[in-house]
């Protein structure tokens, strides 16, 4: 090797030291994986210079590889894209567990065409490395040129080292957020608990305060429900409230918060929406639940109503407990007298006349 060579080989060698140093003290420094990522992903770039780069994860449920990252011409077209387990180098990588280097993808049968028709790229080289976390391939890193022969086995070992680090912080990132997702949600509903509600209570007043916002609460509790403890056990009571917890979240927006208080008790945020929204919300909700025969998965046949109360701010009242006290005495009123019905809260001593009972539909 002569001196010129020696001192190119050096100073990569040099480089490289910097990025994993940088690379290590990011991993240290936060838990937001979109953050790592992109930091040791513009890190590959810096060494190795590809024409285009992505990062693919693998989809937990589908097992589709789906694009996280990409970057170079057309990356902006990948973002609904997916491959299959299997499908081109990417799809083999991620199945095989294995490094794949391709001196010429013309000449590559795993290569397939599909990823360069929507970029209108024109691949020739690739390298591609999976990202392996206890045995699991969580997704692939892979590296295109237009040039054939453009990467060797040098950069395939570097590459395969830098995807350790990626692996290590997206298995960091994902058990920090399941940590974090046990702390606010509710095991058997899978909604939010009750610790949760009263943050967000607190986020969403103050936000409405700030911005002359409005919001409202529902506040909701099942009808009946010691019958179905009594009758069919508690296994039974616990998979019911967990069929609740679905029929709620697939009748509600994605912005809106909805929580088990406690026992069957519910309550839910409507961001930005006023009273007579809520209302309608509140009814559509009240007949999907009606609506609904429980525990079928059990061979048993089992319908059950609810008590609900609505109130908003700054309509009824102007503080924060306020708003959650007075849905939950509207609810009340009508688990007094009614059940299965929805009533307006009232600031003052009298309840509104704004009562919706079993009888009106």
């Amino acid at each position: 090797m002569d001196r010129e060579q020696l001192l190119k080989e050096m100073a990569r060698t040099v480089d490289e030291l910097r990025v994993f140093n940088e690379i290590g003290k990011t991993l240290t420094s936060t838990l937001d994986i979109g953050e790592v990522l992109a930091n040791i992903m513009q890190k590959i770039s810096e060494l190795m210079k590809p024409h285009n780069w992505s990062l693919l994860l693998v989809d937990e449920e589908s097992q589709d590889l789906y694009f996280e990252i990409a970057v170079g011409q057309g990356a902006d077209t990948l973002k609904e894209l997916r491959l299959s387990m299997g499908e081109g180098v990417a799809g083999w990588v991620a199945q095989e567990a294995k490094p794949l280097l391709v001196a010429d993808a013309l000449e590559e049968s795993r290569w397939c065409k599909k990823v360069d028709d929507f970029t209108r790229f024109k691949t020739r080289s690739i390298v591609a490395v999976p990202l392996i976390s206890r045995g699991t391939v969580l997704g692939v890193v892979e590296l295109v040129n237009a040039e054939p022969n453009s990467f060797n086995e040098s950069d395939l070992r570097l590459l395969g080292s830098l995807a350790d680090y990626a692996a290590i912080a997206i298995e960091n990132a994902r058990n920090f957020q399941r940590v974090q997702e046990l702390t606010v949600t509710d095991d058997v509903t899978s909604l939010y608990n009750s610790r949760h509600l009263h943050d967000m209570l607190t986020a969403e007043y103050e936000r409405s305060r700030r911005y002359d916002l409005t919001f409202s609460i529902v506040f909701f509790d099942l009808d009946h429900f010691k019958n179905v403890n009594d009758r069919y056990g508690h296994l039974c009571g616990s998979r019911l409230l967990q069929e609740v917890g679905d029929l709620v979240r697939s009748s509600l927006r994605t912005v809106d918060i909805p929580t088990r208080y406690g026992g069957d008790e519910f309550v839910i945020i409507l961001p930005q929406t006023p009273k007579d929204q809520a209302l309608q919300v509140t009814r559509r909700l009240r007949v999907a639940l009606n609506g609904w025969v429980f525990l079928a998965s059990e061979g048993l046949e089992v319908r059950i109503t609810a008590s609900f109360g609505v109130s908003n701010f700054p309509d009824d009242a102007d503080g924060r407990d306020d708003i959650l006290r007075l849905a939950d005495e509207a609810m009340y009123r009508v688990k007094e007298t009614t059940r299965d019905g929805i009533q307006i809260a009232s600031a003052g001593d009298e309840p509104k006349p704004a009562m919706e009972d079993a009888r009106a539909s």
